[in-house]
């Protein structure tokens, strides 16, 4: 069974308890940052009429804020 417990996607195994999965496994679709950022550094995502921005930071990480 998949199940999704505290932000993190597993399958229960017998004994109850929450086995981790990958993405992929759990049917999560993948998309690669390149693909969302093209040649920028950051970008604005729409969510609900919500702005959010999604950047790389000076070390190479991503961050999303409001």
């Amino acid at each position: 069974m998949v199940k999704k417990h505290a932000g993190n996607w597993g399958i229960m195994a017998a004994n109850g308890k929450l086995k981790s999965q990958t993405a992929e496994a759990a049917g999560i679709p993948r998309i690669d940052a390149s693909t969302l950022l093209a040649s920028a550094r950051e970008v604005i995502l729409i969510h609900k009429d919500n702005q959010y921005r999604l950047r790389i930071t000076s070390n190479d990480k991503l961050i999303l804020t409001k």
